[in-house]
């Protein structure tokens, strides 16, 4: 993923991080105290926008997933996405170098939770971060996350018992979809290894720069976690809490159209990556803004709601996981088998 003329990324000792890239020189940005380390779908975005609101936090970026290199994209994006998404510690420190000497960094990726590589990475660099981990029951997580990764073009199979019967095939780099950002995001059944995935944030920084959070309790009381995270930081937890709102996903209604629409959108950033065909066609398809009129009422037209769950699939899953569950109970000394109702299996 690194260009020929990257160097390693090294630590305050000159320890190697795995796979990343540094300029090899010390910048004048700062590194983060603090990383939102996932799971995606868990309400990390909210709780990351609930946080970046506070005026002794600095947060400025969502998704760098530096740490992480082996799960980062396949294709970089326009410049923008480039310049939050920097291949060196040079560049990475230099994201938070507005920061106010009164003012915690921090940073989310919420994929440095299943990555086997961020705990370690992090650490080398920042030995003393804190850690933020969201947890979900591991049936509606992977639900949500397939949902998701079908409507950010990741994921063309629409149907999670056949995305999932996939798995083998793709860890052999086979039945990739063309225009997937992230392909390792298609192993489902990586994402919900709980206990072993805290177990390497726990090994790293200590269990008490970890704090865990469930799922359930974000969305039954937002502002009592905002302020339980608050503490754990260390600043002011009595302001006033931010509103928040949870991510409603709409998705796409006829996947064939979505996937030329997303094809003119690459088009247009990147011509390398579709043939002449989709070229001619992004030259004369209309574009829309955000704002737009006709931009909505594509939209409108493109997206619908998610299909309703296969509660025969969903019961599958649950039995499925029920070890993973059992195991992450008994790690964190908390009863998430009775919480997510795995007690109850047939």
């Amino acid at each position: 993923m690194t260009g020929s003329g990257d160097h390693p990324v090294l630590g305050p000792q000159g320890t190697r991080l795995n796979g990343a890239s540094a300029a090899p020189r010390e910048g004048t940005g700062r590194l983060p105290d603090f990383f939102i380390a996932g799971h995606a779908k868990c309400g990390t975005t909210a709780l990351f926008l609930m946080m970046r609101s506070h005026p002794q936090l600095f947060m400025p970026v969502k998704e760098t997933r530096f740490f992480a290199p082996e799960l980062r994209t396949r294709y970089w994006r326009p410049q923008e996405s480039r310049r939050l998404r920097p291949r060196t510690l040079e560049g990475y420190k230099q994201l938070f170098a507005a920061a106010r000497p009164d003012q915690l960094v921090g940073e989310g990726t919420p994929s440095y939770l299943r990555s086997h590589t961020a705990a370690e990475n992090i650490a080398a660099v920042a030995p003393d971060a804190k850690i933020i981990a969201v947890l979900r029951e591991p049936a509606a997580f992977l639900r949500s996350f397939h949902l998701q990764s079908v409507r950010n073009y990741d994921e063309t199979e629409k149907d999670l018992r056949k995305a999932m019967a996939l798995e083998p095939e793709r860890r052999q780099g086979r039945r990739i979809p063309r225009f997937s950002q992230a392909p390792s995001g298609l192993l489902y059944s990586e994402h919900v290894r709980y206990a072993e995935q805290l177990r390497r944030f726990h090994n790293a920084f200590g269990h008490e720069n970890v704090l865990v959070l469930i799922y359930d309790d974000f969305r039954a009381d937002n502002e009592g976690v905002y302020r339980q995270v608050l503490r754990f930081l260390g600043v002011d937890d009595t302001g006033p809490a931010p509103p928040v709102e949870l991510q409603t996903l709409r998705f796409p209604r006829f996947q064939s159209v979505d996937q030329l629409s997303r094809a003119v959108e690459i088009a247009r950033s990147d011509r390398g990556r579709v043939g002449g065909a989709t070229r001619a066609i992004a030259r004369i398809a209309p574009g829309f803004g955000p704002q737009d009129r006709l931009g909505a009422m594509w939209r409108e037209l493109r997206y619908t709601d998610p299909p309703p769950p296969d509660p025969e699939f969903m019961l599958e899953l649950r039995r499925r996981f029920r070890g993973e569950v059992q195991a992450a109970s008994e790690y964190l000394e908390r009863d998430l088998v009775t919480l997510w109702g795995y007690d109850s299996l047939g």
